[in-house]
């Protein structure tokens, strides 16, 4: 006997998001405190957060972390990267290393951070959003510009 014909027609669709777009994000932190504890470890807390990416707080995603100035010099150094929110789950990075050299004002990158970063990102203590730059063969352009206070404030009602 024939198999009967369904209703609808079956479709396969594929959401490749993260496998595609990962590895092209990179997102950058200025550092802003480095704080040794000897015998424990080393806290660096940066200009962003679980605001601009929520995705360790709220599943354990892992990143690395390098200084974009210094990509092949040796990580020697152990930290842990915070962010600025005052939160104990502001975890950005659990196990991460640098250079020794690594001061105050140092560019700080996470890679693979480009699948959901912006879209999960959110105001979170008020804190306003980093802009998106688009960098090929070493041109950038911005795609989506820094927040503003004004941005921040548009839906108050005095």
């Amino acid at each position: 006997m024939p198999a009967a014909t369904p209703a609808f027609p079956a479709s396969i669709a594929a959401e490749p998001g993260r496998a595609i777009v990962a590895q092209a994000g990179i997102t950058l932190y200025e550092v802003g405190t480095i704080k040794f504890i000897p015998g424990v470890r080393t806290y660096v807390a940066v200009d962003g957060g679980m605001s601009d990416n929520p995705r360790p707080v709220l599943y354990g995603s892992g990143y690395e972390t390098f200084l974009p100035r210094a990509v092949r010099a040796e990580r020697e150094m152990p930290i842990r990267l915070v962010g600025k929110h005052c939160e104990s789950g502001d975890l950005i990075v659990r196990e991460g290393w640098v250079p020794g050299d690594l001061a105050i004002g140092d560019v700080l990158a996470t890679p693979v951070t480009g699948a959901y970063g912006h879209s999960m990102g959110s105001n979170y203590n008020k804190v306003l959003r980093p802009p998106v730059v688009f960098a090929r063969d070493g041109e950038a352009r911005m795609v989506v510009r820094r927040e503003t206070v004004s941005d921040l404030l548009a839906t108050d009602l005095a």
